[in-house]
């Protein structure tokens, strides 16, 4: 444990931001479900707005530096292949 204060607050303010950051990269998890469960049932309307919402996720993590845009980038063109390909 830090013993200097300016430490303690850095570590505080650290775990703060790994709350945070959890959080944001939680929900661009679920976003990526919704859109694999979607495509598991079928239901083509419903993915697509589903992957309209998980594009969106994806660009903000990425953006803020959570994920890195590459794999962003992998997902949003993975996904987008998989709803395409429901014809």
């Amino acid at each position: 444990m830090a013993n200097i204060k300016s430490a303690q607050k850095r570590a505080r303010q650290s775990e703060a931001l790994r709350e945070h950051n959890a959080s944001l990269r939680s929900r661009m998890r679920t976003a990526i479900k919704r859109v694999r469960k979607a495509i598991s049932d079928g239901d083509k309307g419903a993915a697509q707005t589903a992957l309209i919402s998980a594009h969106s996720m994806l660009d903000s993590t990425a953006g803020k530096r959570i994920v890195h845009k590459n794999m962003a980038a992998r997902n949003k063109s993975r996904l987008s292949a998989a709803v395409k390909a429901m014809a």
